[in-house]
């Protein structure tokens, strides 16, 4: 028999009423009245379950099926029986049960909440429980959203390395790549001939193909090897980051706004019941933050009028942990002042100092600042960071002066304004950010199906 999903009975339950199916999946509960027995059933095809009856005279080994244990993989076959003044619409009177796999008594996950720290734990099996199939499933549909956005605007898809040999972002906080054994120092005998490392950063590699193609982006794991241990931060994270030619940092900031509420939109409308579900259990303003996507354009605020407001805010008895000046890199606790106090909705940060920012970012003409834009929303802080590019070459050779870093590394760049060089921009958006966002959970560890952090690497 062709297997039937959950979600095709939730879809049309009323056209199953009285057919023979098969389901098959994972008990989430199983529960025995000497006569008759009931397993609640997910197949991992939507969030909700199928409540299976077993009746003892219908059933020769009704006995083992009640002891299969919580987790057991089961195939079901049985009629469809229409309950619509319950509160699941249906259930599925058994016929016939398969035990393909038993649970031991000992399966760690109960019908009981558990702690997200706890499940951290047994990361190979909380994608079964309600949070994280929640999570999970809003990454996967926030995943396709972003490529669908993308395709419908003509972007052009590009892979860049994962393994580079140059440090986008000039910090150096990256993860050595070698096949040398621990104590040998000649590069000239490592795989590459010379440094190699986990990219931070796909961006330079794909403004190369914008200087081609126009507009295109990259979507893929990137490293940090960052000694961070902050529930903001993760070693190993997903990067979206689109780069567009005859683009300045308007219409740069324009893409960044639509891709978010398309974004949004999409996983509202594919995982409303996973969004019911989190709005619930764990971020009560989760649905709002969606309502206000819909509700006009984000502010846009330079950082010099936001320094003005949170000075202002101090002055007026606002406590902040970490001083305010002119100068000063913005801590999450001020972007989340400005989102979530001020502005109650996204705000485009634009035009910081130059000393804090990278050196691609085109310098103004005030030759104190860039011109930046960072997207700072409500619950998260920095979400996407993006600029328009330096397209001179003179000032761009001068800003790789400034910040110490090695010409030679970065020629295939520096070509790209030689050879027919226009005006151009970009932006990063950390996937698991916007997975944090769109969900409410407040840990990117959360989101990250294995999560790699200071001093775990599981799995």
């Amino acid at each position: 028999m062709e297997r039937t999903y959950v979600k095709s009975l939730y879809a049309g339950c009323e056209s199953f009423g009285g057919a023979e199916v098969e389901l098959r999946g994972w008990a989430r509960s199983v529960r025995d009245s000497k006569n008759f027995g009931f397993i609640e059933l997910n197949d991992g095809s939507c969030q909700k379950t199928c409540q299976v009856v077993l009746d003892r005279e219908k059933l020769a080994d009704y006995d083992n099926i009640v002891h299969c244990g919580v987790g057991a993989a089961l195939r079901v076959r049985g009629t469809i029986v229409l309950t619509p003044e319950m509160r699941q619409p249906f259930e599925l009177h058994a016929k016939e049960v398969e035990v393909e796999g038993t649970s031991l008594p000992t399966y760690p996950l109960q019908k009981k909440r558990h702690s997200p720290e706890f499940l951290r734990g047994i990361a190979h099996l909380r994608p079964r429980t309600n949070l994280f199939g929640a999570v999970f499933r809003i990454r996967s549909q926030a995943a396709f959203a972003i490529h669908k956005f993308f395709n419908e605007r003509g972007f052009v898809y590009v892979h860049t390395p994962i393994i580079t040999g140059s440090d986008c972002e000039g910090a150096g906080a990256m993860f050595r790549v070698t096949t040398l054994e621990p104590g040998e120092k000649d590069l000239s005998k490592d795989f590459f001939g010379k440094r190699a490392a986990l990219t931070v950063s796909g961006q330079l590699d794909v403004e190369t193909f914008a200087m081609a193609f126009s507009n295109v982006y990259t979507f893929g794991p990137t490293f940090r090897a960052e000694n961070s241990n902050t529930a903001r931060h993760a070693a190993e994270f997903w990067m979206i980051e689109p780069e567009m030619a005859f683009c300045d940092l308007a219409g740069d900031m324009d893409v960044a706004e639509a891709m978010v509420k398309f974004v949004a939109e999409y996983v509202h409308e594919t995982c409303a019941f996973e969004v019911d579900f989190l709005t619930e259990r764990v971020c009560p303003e989760l649905k709002d933050r969606f309502e206000a996507l819909k509700g006009g354009e984000f502010v846009r605020l330079t950082y010099t009028k936001a320094i003005d407001i949170l000075k202002q805010a101090i002055a007026d008895g606002k406590k902040f942990e970490y001083p305010v000046e002119w100068g000063c890199d913005l801590q999450s606790e001020h972007e989340r002042y400005l989102t979530e106090t001020v502005y109650k909705k996204p705000v485009f940060l634009t035009d910081y100092p130059k000393e804090i920012k990278a050196f691609y970012m085109r310098l103004n003409d005030d030759n104190k600042t860039v011109a930046a834009a960072d997207l700072l929303v409500p619950g998260i802080g920095e979400l996407i960071g993006g600029s328009q590019r330096e397209e001179r070459l003179d000032v761009l050779e001068e800003r790789m002066k400034e910040c110490g870093l090695n010409a030679a590394d970065y020629e295939f760049y520096t070509d790209l304004r030689r050879y027919g060089g226009c005006v151009h921009s970009g932006f990063g958006l950390g996937f698991e950010r916007l997975i944090m966002y769109l969900t409410g959970v407040a840990n990117i560890r959360d989101v990250i199906p294995f999560p790699r952090t200071v001093g775990h690497l599981e799995y």
